[in-house]
């Protein structure tokens, strides 16, 4: 007898429809699974048995199992398709049966005592069900809250192989779980960190504020201690509040990447991510065999922060550069080709020298001027391009340090930010421009126009520090930012003037 399960599985940061085909027929008691499977799902014969005898369920023993999934032209990976077939198999061999089989799909992988464990990728599935007009999801039941968000849909939760049997064959009698985002209550401004704790750094401070208004990436050197680690923890809190699709984006990457909290469904605030510099060029940015989003991707929409900068592998750095620019990573590998979001904030930050003290008020500097050079040649020039504000953080003096005065608040910063976000979102509302950071060339001549003085100004910076084409955009796209947070439709001297002193690190801490 032959039953059709409907599955899926994810490539990409996007599910596609997988149909589990099970033919059951007399013959020398073998299993056979076709269709492209990967290590993992070739296993599921083995747990799929144990899991179906230690139900109570008849696993036929006796008969030809064949097992298909189509297209059969697609790798498929990992245990998400176990459920599916046990349900195939005691389809296909009478021991329950389901007339509006077509309008679910099921997902989840069986332990060999029956029950059924989460899953990664189940809220692209349960977005791609609803997408081919499914009305129904058979989901584990840990992975419950990430189905729910997608309206529209019956969710059953399971927690045993029985469960989901009893879904077919009493689903009269079980009443299925409805949620959509809007059960979802968002999560504004909680935060366990507060601009207000940062002492003194005002010049820093308002560096963060310049790059959280206009969606900037931000390189701060410093000497170890002077709280460089400490401001970026707090760009977050400045930040403006994710939009659904944003937290949906999100919250994709987060369930293919099997990183997302069972208790959460619905990323909502913006992600913090700080890998350790020994990180792979792979762990960096999406890679394996079979890629997997990483650590560009998981800062989606949030902030990457690269801690001592120079101390990372050159090559990673440098396979940023793309990503950077474009808001996308493309993986090519022999098994796929997969191209994951990365639209990101990128914080770094590093010491001056090797010893961390070139230029300290308090302590000497025991670098040799080469290893020095040595040091800051580490940061290649279009990879400094690309960090739009350089911002100097010195040690803080005893006054400040023992200073109990609190600084201004994040809340208080962020709206100002927010102020300046608004002034984008209605100034790019027909183009896919999202802040001042994303400009392209066209827009840049439609939205930067400048005073007379100020275009003196810009002129004059270019041949003192010698810009690139590409710093010269970051510095009209600052102003334009620094112009908004002021409220200005049009870019003042001032503006240039604040715009350009955060270029003027290229040549201090660099040679090219």
């Amino acid at each position: 007898m032959l039953s059709c399960i409907d599955s899926s599985a994810v490539l990409g940061i996007d599910a596609f429809r997988v149909v589990v085909e099970v033919d059951a027929s007399p013959g020398e008691g073998k299993f056979l699974l076709v269709g492209l499977p990967d290590a993992a799902v070739r296993e599921s014969g083995e747990r799929v048995r144990a899991a179906m005898r230690n139900s109570e369920f008849k696993f036929p023993s006796s008969s030809r199992l064949v097992v298909n999934l189509a297209p059969a032209d697609v790798r498929k990976e990992g245990p998400g398709f176990d459920l599916p077939i046990a349900m195939g198999i005691l389809m296909a061999t009478g021991q329950i049966e389901m007339e509006d089989i077509n309008s679910f799909m099921i997902t989840g992988e069986l332990s060999l005592d029956g029950s059924v464990r989460s899953v990664a990728g189940v809220l692209p599935m349960a977005l791609a069900a609803k997408e081919q007009g499914k009305k129904a999801l058979i989901v584990p039941a840990g992975n419950l809250r990430e189905a729910a968000v997608v309206d529209g849909l019956d969710i059953y939760p399971v927690e045993t192989l029985f469960d989901a049997a009893r879904v077919f064959n009493y689903v009269a009698g079980r009443e299925p779980i409805r949620g959509g985002v809007d059960s979802f209550s968002p999560e504004d401004g909680i935060f366990d960190v507060d601009l207000s704790e940062v002492k003194g750094q005002e010049s820093v401070r308002r560096a963060l504020e310049i790059a959280a208004a206009g969606g900037h990436n931000m390189l701060m050197v410093g000497p170890p201690g002077s709280g460089k680690t400490l401001l970026a923890r707090r760009l977050p809190t400045i930040l403006p509040d994710l939009t659904l699709d944003e937290s949906l984006e999100i919250t994709k990457i987060y369930s293919i990447a099997g990183m997302l909290n069972t208790e959460s469904g619905l990323l909502r605030t913006r992600q913090f991510r700080s890998p350790h510099h020994t990180i792979s060029t792979a762990g960096l940015v999406g890679g394996g065999s079979y890629p997997r989003p990483g650590e560009i991707s998981l800062s989606h929409h949030g902030v990457l922060f690269l801690d001592e900068f120079p101390e990372f592998d050159r090559r990673t750095l440098e396979v940023m550069r793309q990503p950077l620019e474009d808001g996308l990573v493309t993986i090519s590998r022999a098994a796929a080709n997969l191209t994951y979001p990365a639209r990101l904030q990128l914080v770094a930050s590093m010491n001056p020298c090797p010893c961390g003290y070139l230029g300290d008020t308090v302590q000497r500097c025991s670098c040799s001027p080469i290893s020095v050079e040595k040091y800051q040649a580490r940061i290649s020039g279009p990879i400094l391009d690309r960090l739009d504000i350089h911002v100097e953080v010195p040690r803080l003096n005893k006054d400040e340090l023992m200073s109990n005065r609190p600084g201004e608040s994040s809340a208080a910063v962020r709206t100002r930010v927010m102020d300046a976000r608004k002034r984008q979102t209605q100034r790019f509302h027909d183009t896919p421009v999202k802040n001042n950071a994303q400009m392209r060339p066209k827009d840049m001549k439609v939205y930067c126009h400048m005073y007379d003085d100020a275009l003196a100004l810009l002129r004059s910076a270019i041949d003192k520090l010698s810009l690139s084409a590409r710093a010269y955009d970051r510095v009209l796209k600052l102003a334009r930012t620094i112009a908004d947070l002021d409220g200005a439709d049009k870019i003042g001297m001032p503006h240039i003037a604040e715009a350009v002193q955060y270029r003027s690190m290229d040549r201090k801490y660099t040679k090219r």
